[in-house]
């Protein structure tokens, strides 16, 4: 009997399981860092314990901590949630040694299908179609060259053990295969303990179709519809949907099969998903399986009606699944998108930070959302940047679609740099609306997707000088309530009142001058969104949110951070001395690949950074020589810390 859950994972996934866990009736425990002390998820569970460090290796991939938390608190069950070590057959072997249920499959099954490798050679000998590749135990770098000119390029690595995105990596050419395989293995040993690789045929333009698997312990199993997850940057998913547009029921049902094929061969029990890769002639191969949980099944849930997370529990106390494959429903249609503190402007990199500002979007009817943050909440380099997750669901695609974009419509992110707006272009664009949907769909449109670079606009200024004074405390000095000086309402005898304040937003930085107690002042709700007045009367309502010093205004579809400043104090500034090439995140310092006095060429890797599970190179605009070296192998930098010094 289950009445005491631990769930050993952190973010939205603990705060979702623990949500379904409390509606069962169950005791929650949550697991914390010692940075997370403060999160979300241990601030809503009924039982937290401090794990302490601060790195995954130091708290949420240390088993020996996670059983002795569970023992401590009286958690009959362990839930490992998604990433860190939902797929790690040690894990799942300790838990049942220590006389704990755990919810997952068996360990068994997890080296089978957890290992990208095994899995292939046993989709292999099943007869499902894969794609070519090398997926052996030789892990040298001689044996992928062989085999990726075998196979032709470009080829794709992918750590056996991984998920993600993290260690994978596309190589264009021959050249590049060396440093591409090493970063992908120190990427999966950080993120998953195991740094084995496996190379495969780079499919292009093909569709991520994913197949929802549940089976029991009584020997059933069934399959949950079918989940699309084409839409990706840097190989991880940021929109799903199911189900998966343009998909017959025969191809849903011999894809179907085949996953409920292989998950009855390793003997599953719990929750899986097998993905495969769809071409547009309707062939399918397979990818991997993943042995856990996934981060898009709310849109399997919407389009269903069952909560996956209660269906985990109840096959781990031993019931029997609850339908036949013939009643699973399949109503309507959803779609998710994922929320993630990055930069789109830079290669969507990972982003840090405090959340000066977050609100959610309404909920109601079709609107969902999972998130693991609140409000003052700290973003930090050590995990997976995502914030939450945003589901719609609607009678038919259109109108999950125009749910979801009002969902996005009423998000507000601020403090870090977020994917929110990029988000809101790629389910308005025309092609995603018109389901042309495969993993190139953000390259191919990339010139509309992403922000388009540029100053700020005169008019922009003006309005954010505006309410900026509009938005300032009335009072400038408390000393003296009846002085001249005490209210900034810009008085002048004889001369109308204007204020003047020297604010920066996004680098740029502007003298405004604004006129006090007027109706000039007060601004226009099609001015605030950057829209001309006939735009205007079909939007919604545009954003501005003043949090302490930093003002929120909404231009072009972006969120500005706008702040005043003192321009003595930036001149002085502009005086000192911060050359050469600086952090572009928080971070550590993987590795160190100059020395002062080396001659480097354009292009050249100088630093290897990690943040967030992922490698980052620093590289050389232009060629050089390196003056001077910043930074060491282990040490924790801080974004804008300068790292190299070239002349």
């Amino acid at each position: 009997m289950i009445t005491t859950l631990l769930v050993a994972n952190r973010g939205e996934i603990a705060c979702r399981v623990m949500r379904t866990a409390k509606a069962m009736g169950l005791t929650t425990v949550a697991v914390h860092s010692g940075i997370d002390r403060d999160a979300r998820h241990a601030r809503e569970a009924d039982i937290r314990i401090d794990l302490g460090g601060a790195k995954p290796a130091e708290s949420y991939l240390m088993i020996d901590k996670l059983i002795a938390a569970a023992k401590a608190s009286g958690a009959q069950a362990i839930h490992p949630g998604y990433g860190f070590l939902s797929e790690n057959a040690d894990f799942a072997r300790a838990i049942e040694d220590a006389g704990l249920i755990f919810l997952g499959p068996p360990a068994s099954a997890i080296d089978a299908m957890g290992s990208k490798s095994a899995a292939k050679v046993l989709m292999e000998k099943a007869g499902v179609p894969l794609v070519p590749g090398y997926h052996g135990e030789a892990q040298d770098v001689e044996t992928f060259r062989t085999a990726a000119e075998k196979i032709g390029y470009p080829v794709l690595l992918k750590a056996t053990a991984g998920g993600g995105g993290k260690g994978m990596k596309v190589v264009e050419r021959e050249a590049d295969l060396a440093e591409a395989l090493q970063s992908a293995q120190r990427e999966a040993q950080s993120s998953f303990g195991d740094s084995r690789m496996l190379v495969e045929k780079y499919v292009l333009k093909p569709r991520h179709v994913e197949i929802q698997v549940f089976a029991d312990q009584h020997g059933n199993c069934l399959y949950l519809n079918e989940r699309d997850c084409s839409i990706q940057r840097r190989h991880q998913k940021v929109v799903e949907e199911a189900p998966a547009p343009g998909l017959s029921p025969e191809l849903r049902r011999a894809m179907g099969a085949a996953a409920v094929k292989a998950a009855q061969a390793i003997g599953y029990v719990g929750a899986g998903t097998v993905e495969f890769l769809l071409d547009a002639r309707g062939e399918f191969f397979f990818m991997e399986m993943n042995t856990r949980l996934q981060v898009e099944h709310p849109v399997t849930e919407a389009i269903t009606g069952l909560d996956l997370v209660a269906w985990q529990i109840r096959v781990a106390r031993g019931e029997q699944l609850p339908m036949t494959q013939e009643q699973v429903p399949l109503t309507g249609h959803a779609i998710e998108v994922r929320l993630y503190a990055e930069d789109p402007d830079n290669d969507f990199l990972p982003a840090t930070g405090t959340l000066d500002l977050y609100r959610e979007s309404a909920s109601g009817p079709g609107r969902r959302v999972d998130s693991g943050v609140a409000e003052g909440d700290t973003v930090s380099p050590f995990y997976d940047p995502m914030l939450g997750k945003l589901i719609a669901w609607g009678e038919d695609r259109e109108e999950a679609r125009l749910r979801l974009l009002a969902m996005l419509d009423e998000t507000c992110v601020g403090g870090v740099r977020t994917n929110l707006a990029f988000l809101r272009r790629v389910i308005g664009h025309r092609a995603f609306a018109a389901a042309e949907l495969d993993t190139g769909f953000i390259p191919r449109h990339e010139t509309e997707l992403m922000r388009k670079p540029g100053e700020l606009a005169d008019d922009f200024w003006q309005l954010a000088g505006k309410l900026y004074v509009q938005t300032e405390p009335p009072k400038v000095r408390g000393d003296d309530a009846h002085s001249p000086w005490a209210n900034r309402d810009g008085l002048r005898f004889g001369l109308p009142g204007r204020i003047g304040v020297h604010l920066q937003c996004n680098g740029e930085s502007r003298l405004v001058r604004v006129a006090a107690n007027s109706e000039e002042s007060k601004p226009s709700s099609s001015a605030a969104s950057g829209l001309t007045s006939t735009q205007a009367k079909a939007s919604r309502q545009p954003k501005a949110i003043r949090q302490g010093k930093t003002l929120y205004l909404e231009w072009d579809g972006e969120l500005q951070a706008i702040t005043a400043f003192d321009p003595i104090a930036e001149v002085e500034a502009s005086h000192q001395h911060h050359g050469g090439l600086t952090a572009p995140m928080n971070g550590s310092i993987v590795r160190v690949l100059v020395e002062p006095g080396q001659n480097v060429e354009a292009g050249a890797t100088l630093i290897v950074l990690e943040a967030m599970k992922m490698e980052h190179s620093i590289r050389a605009a232009e060629a050089g020589v390196v003056k001077a070296v910043y930074c060491a192998e282990g040490e924790m930098i801080s974004e804008g810390a300068t790292l190299v010094e070239l002349e």
